[in-house]
């Protein structure tokens, strides 16, 4: 029975959370200078790597004197490259933590064993949905699931639930209406169910989101986002609750998010290669990062009263695309959640916690490239006043993530240039330069090697993924999925950095394709013509230079010519449904699905 609480006034978290001692994090979890010397190692870890390639390959690209190609790719890789040596420490690391301590998560996740007391809940938290023009069936069936499995825990009568709509499509916008009136009477009076739609979406998500905050977060402590293609489990939600509950100072928990089961070719070998590369990259990076975690913008729980009084986004001066209102707001409110005096964090486990992903390569293209667009907003978020040194960080690391990408195209494209101008140099030091590719190589996969090392070295864990020969051949499967979206990734990247430097990239908000779908070759060829030509530009004259570069730049460049069969090939709704009746890119909601997912197959669209 999911009776509701009788009526409880709640001090803000502001008021009653108790200062931090000093030494200590916020929320009195971790000693800062512990999380200091780690930060410090990590540091000295990167930059000693990174040293070591840069001298390595200066030897390699002065051989013979240098000329502008060789500075430019010099420059370009010290953009590029940060990021893959960074995801080599944190993988390692989070390698080593699972596996090599007895106390790793401790050391990560000092918070985490509250969740799994059995303190009664005595704080109220309001799950919100955010909506704009998406399928109304299949978003308040997941919505029902959530208040179902949460009901079932027997907390249920703690939560309240919001659905928050900027749909401005009416005929969608009357689905909505019609689908939460249902819910409110099929809910009865153990929870508040309200459904409130905006005339306008300023602010896009965030602006919806603190619409709510302003209106009715003085009746809540926490709040839970979900998007229209999020799932919790009760259970998690709960475990959520009882350590914000336990920590009055932590402001962001955000949960580790998993895809769901698909029948997409493309979206069951992207979650597949993310589901187990994730874990020790996320445990990695948490080490380190502490109290300054990430924020993804759903599935975490947020403290209220912070939120609300210290959160605000500032609206960026200039005009589109980027000024106006920021995009990638998640990571802006954690850096605004610390200045305020509250930890951020992330709890690196699966426990419950789902979303859906692009279903073909042109749909995760739209996705990434409205990241995109978000993070170099952080442009003009750099002078922010108070951040702490690592939230700044995340800022500018969340900008190298995207404009690394086209460093990467440029010292690509000067490829047959190199080859040319190195052709006659006696004495080129080949071996070297051979051995730099597969070492970079190699440190460019180890977040992915680090997941399969850690499902292998963990009991039962390729069984979980459908036995050790089905998680072998998937491991194959994505590893070359990932060099062929890499390319396909990275060059779209590139075009878009480039139209954004001349003011006509263009990036909208709106409802997102998930379900499996066909991509006619007209739609693969008008999305994807840029990449085939400049694949042949780098194959017509690296056939013509050296075949031998050719064949070694493979991993790199199969990607740009193969682009639309790729596209067309791993949109194929067939071809997903063969790799589901084989259990290939299984994840292991594939073959042991929970109550929650099993009751999203059985429903709308699921």
């Amino acid at each position: 029975m999911n009776q509701r609480p009788a009526p409880t006034t709640f001090l803000p978290a502001t008021q009653g959370a108790a200062d931090p001692l000093p030494g200590l994090t916020p929320a009195g979890l971790q000693t800062i200078g512990v999380l200091r010397a780690r930060r410090l190692l990590v540091l000295t870890l990167n930059l000693v790597t990174l040293g070591g390639l840069l001298y390595g390959l200066s030897w390699v690209l002065g051989a013979g004197g240098w000329t502008l190609a060789d500075g430019v790719i010099f420059v370009a890789f010290l953009f590029g490259a940060p990021w893959t040596v960074l995801g080599f420490w944190n993988a390692a690391i989070g390698l080593w933590l699972l596996h090599g301590v007895e106390d790793g998560r401790q050391q990560v996740a000092p918070f985490a064993a509250d969740g799994d007391a059995a303190a009664p809940i005595a704080i109220r938290t309001a799950i919100l949905m955010t909506l704009r023009n998406e399928d109304p069936a299949r978003a308040f069936a997941r919505l029902r699931i959530v208040k179902e499995s949460l009901n079932a825990t027997g907390e249920g009568g703690w939560f309240d639930y919001f659905v928050l709509s900027d749909t401005n499509d009416p005929a969608v916008a009357a689905q909505e209406e019609a689908l939460a009136a249902e819910l409110v009477r099929d809910a009865g009076e153990d929870c508040s169910i309200i459904y409130r739609r905006r005339d306008e979406n300023a602010g896009f998500k965030a602006g919806n989101v603190r619409d709510f905050c302003e209106r009715w977060g003085e009746r809540y402590e926490a709040m839970l986002p979900l998007d229209a293609d999020s799932v919790m489990s009760g259970e998690a939600i709960v475990k959520l609750t009882r350590m914000m509950q336990a920590h009055p100072r932590l402001g962001i928990l955000q949960s580790l998010v998993v895809g769901m089961p698909s029948r997409s070719a493309f979206a069951r070998i992207f979650q597949f290669g993310m589901r187990h590369g994730m874990r020790p990259y996320t445990m990695g990076s948490a080490w380190w990062i502490g109290e300054c975690g990430p924020f993804w913008g759903h599935n975490a729980m947020v403290r209220i009263a912070p939120f609300r009084d210290q959160c605000h986004l500032p609206v960026l001066p200039g005009g589109p695309p980027l000024g106006g209102a920021v995009m990638s707001h998640d990571q802006v409110e954690a850096t605004l959640m610390r200045r305020a005096g509250y930890e951020v964090r992330v709890l690196p486990e699966e426990m419950g916690s789902w979303e859906e992903n692009p279903p073909t390569m042109l749909d995760f293209a739209k996705r990434d490239l409205r990241w995109c667009l978000g993070n170099l907003q952080y442009l003009k978020l750099m002078d922010l006043p108070g951040l702490k040194p690592m939230s700044r960080f995340q800022l500018v690391w969340a900008i190298l993530m995207f404009l690394g990408l086209p460093a990467w195209t440029l010292m690509i494209a000067l490829l047959p240039v190199k080859v040319m101008q190195d052709a006659g140099i006696p004495d080129y030091p080949a071996g070297l330069a051979a051995f730099l590719y597969v070492l970079f190589f190699a440190m460019y996969l180890s977040p992915k090697l680090a997941g399969f090392a850690d499902i292998l070295l963990t009991r039962g864990g390729t069984k979980r993924y459908g036995g050790t020969g089905r998680f072998i051949a998937s491991s194959l499967i994505e590893i070359v999925f990932a060099f062929l979206q890499g390319a396909v990734s990275s060059f779209r990247t590139t075009l878009f950095v480039i139209g954004l430097v001349f003011g006509r990239a263009k990036i909208g908000w709106n409802g997102q394709s998930r379900d499996a779908h066909a991509l006619s070759f007209a739609t693969a060829f008008a999305g994807l013509w840029p990449h085939l030509l400049f694949g042949i530009y780098i194959f017509g004259t690296l056939l013509a230079l050296s075949p031998t570069v050719l064949l070694w730049s493979l991993p790199l460049t199969a990607g740009y010519v193969l682009a639309i069969p790729f596209a067309m090939l791993s949109a194929s709704p067939a071809l997903g449904e063969w790799f589901a009746r084989r259990g290939l890119c299984g994840i292991p909601e594939d073959f042991d699905p929970p109550a929650e997912l099993v009751a999203i197959q059985a429903g709308p669209r699921a």
